[in-house]
């Protein structure tokens, strides 16, 4: 039963109020031609979108037939069939449920559907004496049962929005069930009928009569009950209103977008009616202030809004709130937000530099929660303005699902919850990002990296550079930073390219893509952003295969950029006499690869203590993790007794490198981790083990006899055994020889390694050093005597090694 074609216009509620009038006459007409059901002890009820009074064109009627006892229940259901054929007959798609009063006022885990959709019960027909007491007893029931109404309410609510990803920015939305759509509008009427909001969706008007109207032109364009607003419905809805389809969708998000918000607003006020002992131990332990901010029920509220205005940073310290504790703003805060957002624009213009406080909120555990808040409040494009043109942009492709705002956003939420991911293909890309030393660069890269989609006048790679360059000369980001993230944006393409079309056998294809991306730590960050973007596009596309593709390509161009690491030398240019030229003279060319401009100026800064004193030593933290560098002149085993140091502080060595130039300068560099957390908690070690580090590459103390004071480990499980693997390959390079190690990682073993082969006159050009979980994987290019190993030479270390492994 569809409304006539010639009276589609006017307000979508009239309609709405129309056909639900239409449909009360055919059903209480369909009831009284069965008499023997209008009976004492019987009632028709109007339940759901039906018995609110919004009755789209090709919904359901859902009913409910409500009986005194079971018994009568039993006795009537000959009776049903012949009413329910009428209803059928009449062109209605009827719902029907029958229940007796008892059945509508209990509640279990199966039947909170059921409790809800009684909040709209209205009666049609029936024994109107039983319809005043089922009535009183709903209400009694509604109030008995409200808390946990609402947390079924919230529980639905939560699991329907995690079917769409939390995301309203679907490019195809089904406006019925999506995050932001119909059903959060009733979420809104429901925790207000049940008495724990104040808000009852009165200001939603505009919202409420667009999605009404939109899914009154679905139902009557296809005839049936479709609520997927596809590219065609768009196209068609936009150009009934004269406007383009993307400028339509805009509309329609922003619309979603509030109705997401109020709905988001009423759960937050209903767990705060929550009178449960959980609910007031957590709103206890979740609350604490400080003189700009307090947090409650893990919301965020402004203590003194007109700070907003006198003192604008206060907005930036707010989100850096929410990135270091992972709160979420409170209405209030959005509000304040709001009302002072041309103050703080203002005062972002003209700063000389808000680079350091976004730095520190990109490299929070929670930037991503951050962002998505300043996204949604709007305060995402005050403080990147070069954002606005993606706000609900819509650019359609058959692969994309999302909005090119939220695309950004879902890309940062795929890197910053990587160190959570269970899955085994994401594993590597985990590791990848724990070593990424540059993450706030890297995410900044995202939130640009399509930017430039919003001009469809150029290339959106070249829009996307345009956009950032402007952002990061506002923001006063150093050179260093701003060359990674136009790097990453100018070639953010290309690995997936390179997935895609590229014969990764080729030397030619692998030699241009090593080229272009010039060190290991922009391989890192663009495979990083690659595994952002394609993970992005759709919740389904980072598959197993598709991950093990772009591992590939990382691990190919890995191995080009890494390759004859110790004869690929850096010749200083003729007439140079720069320190860092003297300094670089000779280093193999994949130092410069692997080592940022920052970190090769420290080095170079290094270079003269460690002339004068002999040696050279910093500790850094990075990452959760520790970084010590050594700068010495070369002598046997210095590699090996810096391991053996590590090792007696009770430090787990992750990753170490080892370079010399033909000037016999020695750079050592060791990432490890510290599980006692003793650097951290007491500074002091962190002096002394500078000092005895130098001590012992000065030769005034052994790392022997360090070690010797260290109780030994217990023996890893049976379970745990990695049985040692040693593999020599003379011809990887051209002037030394590849010495491959796998074996059971234990305190010490780097040490063991690399002083067998020192007791054998061997030296260590290049040293690559990983650890994962409880396996070592060591890679040595050694020389002897000037030369690659001879047999046996080879022969002898395998041995040494074998017994250096089997040690502990």
């Amino acid at each position: 039963m569809a409304t006539p074609h010639s009276d589609r216009g006017g307000a979508p509620e009239s309609h709405l109020r129309a056909r639900g009038t239409l449909v009360d006459s055919v059903v209480r007409h369909a009831a009284r031609e069965t008499p023997a059901l209008l009976t004492p002890g019987f009632c028709l009820y109007a339940v759901g979108g039906y018995g609110r009074g919004e009755l789209f064109p090709a919904s359901d009627i859902d009913l409910l037939l409500l009986f005194e006892s079971e018994r009568a229940a039993r006795d009537s259901a000959s009776l049903l069939s012949p009413f329910l054929q009428k209803l059928w007959d009449a062109g209605l798609r009827v719902s029907q449920s029958v229940r007796t009063p008892v059945e509508c006022c209990e509640l279990h885990e199966q039947n909170v559907e059921l409790a809800v959709s009684l909040l709209d019960a209205r009666l049609i027909d029936g024994d109107v004496a039983m319809s005043q007491r089922f009535e009183d007893r709903l209400s009694r029931f509604f109030h008995a049962q409200r808390q946990a109404l609402v947390r079924g309410i919230e529980r639905l609510t939560s699991a329907r929005h995690a079917r769409f990803g939390g995301s309203i920015y679907h490019l195809e939305p089904n406006i019925k069930e999506v995050p932001g759509g119909l059903r959060d509008l009733q979420v809104v009427r429901w925790l207000a009928a049940l008495g724990t909001s104040r808000d009852d969706g009165a200001g939603l008007g505009q919202a409420r009569d667009f999605l009404f109207r939109v899914r009154c032109q679905l139902h009557w364009e296809a005839q049936r009950d479709a609520n997927v607003l596809s590219f065609d419905r768009q196209e068609m809805l936009a150009e009934r209103e004269s406007v383009a389809p993307a400028v339509w969708m805009r509309q329609y998000y922003r619309h979603a977008r509030d109705v997401f918000r109020a709905a988001a607003r009423t759960i937050e006020a209903a767990e705060g009616h929550s009178s449960s002992l959980f609910a007031q131990i957590r709103d206890r332990t979740s609350r604490f202030s400080n003189a700009d901010f307090s947090v409650v029920r893990g919301r965020v509220y402004v203590r003194e809004p007109a700070r907003l205005s006198r003192t604008p940073e206060v907005a930036l310290q707010l989100f850096e709130l929410v990135a270091r504790h992972g709160v979420q703003l409170s209405l209030d805060a959005e509000q304040r937000l709001s009302a002072h957002a041309a103050a703080i624009a203002s005062w972002l213009n003209s700063a000389p530099g808000v680079w350091p406080v976004c730095k520190r909120i990109l490299g929070l555990p929670h930037a991503c929660l951050a962002l998505r808040e300043m996204h949604e409040c709007g305060f995402l494009t005050v403080l990147f303005p070069e954002l606005s043109g993606i706000d609900c942009l819509v650019v359609r492709d058959f692969f994309h699902r999302y909005t090119v705002d939220e695309h950004t956003l879902v890309g940062i939420r795929a890197l910053t919850s990587l160190p959570e991911a269970g899955e085994a293909h994401l594993k590597p890309f985990a590791g990848l990002w724990a070593e990424c030393s540059r993450r706030s660069a890297l995410l900044l890269a995202v939130l640009f990296h399509d930017a430039g989609k919003a001009d469809e006048s150029a290339g959106h790679v070249d829009g996307s550079l345009r956009l950032a360059n402007a952002a990061v000369e506002r923001l006063g980001v150093p050179e260093e930073e701003r060359s990674l993230v136009r790097f990453l944006i100018a070639r953010h393409l290309d690995l997936s390219l390179a997935m895609q079309s590229r014969d990764l056998s080729d030397p030619v294809v692998l030699e241009s893509l090593a080229a272009a991306i010039g060190t290991v730590e922009n391989l890192r960050a663009l495979t990083l952003l690659t595994f952002a973007d394609i993970s992005a596009v759709n919740p389904t596309l980072m598959t197993p295969w598709r991950a093990s593709q772009l591992l590939h390509v990382f691990r190919a161009v890995h191995h080009e950029l890494t390759r004859e690491l110790d004869t690929d030398r850096i010749a200083a240019p003729s007439g140079e006499a720069s320190p860092r030229a003297a300094f670089l003279d000779s280093f193999p060319k994949r130092y410069e690869r692997t080592h940022s401009g920052g970190e090769i100026e420290q080095h170079v800064a290094m270079l003269d203590r460690a002339r004068s004193r002999g040696v050279a030593v910093a500790l850094d933290r990075t990452n959760g993790a520790w970084k010590l560098t050594v700068l010495a002149s070369d002598r046997p085993s210095l590699f090996a007794s810096v391991c053996g140091t590590l090792s007696a502080f009770g430090l787990s060595i992750l990753r170490a490198e080892a370079f010399a130039n033909r000037r016999h300068d020695v750079l050592d560099t060791f990432v490890f981790a510290d599980p006692l957390r003793t650097l951290e908690l007491n500074p002091e070690e962190r002096d002394r083990l500078l000092a005895t580090v130098e001590r012992v590459v000065l030769g005034k103390v052994k790392a022997e006899d360090l070690l010797r004071n260290r109780p030994r480990p217990a023996p890893p499980s049976r379970g745990a055994h990695v049985a040692p693997v040693i593999v020599f390959d003379p011809d990887a390079s051209v002037s030394a020889t590849l010495v491959e190690i796998v074996a059971a990682d234990r305190p010490g073993l780097l040490f063991d390694l690399a002083h067998a082969i020192a007791e054998l006159g061997c030296s260590i050009e290049v040293v690559l050093v990983e650890t994962a979980a409880h396996k070592a994987m060591d890679v040595f290019y050694l020389t002897r005597d000037g030369g690659k190993l001879d047999g046996e030479t080879r022969d002898r270390l395998r041995h040494a090694l074998l017994d250096a492994c089997h040690q502990g």
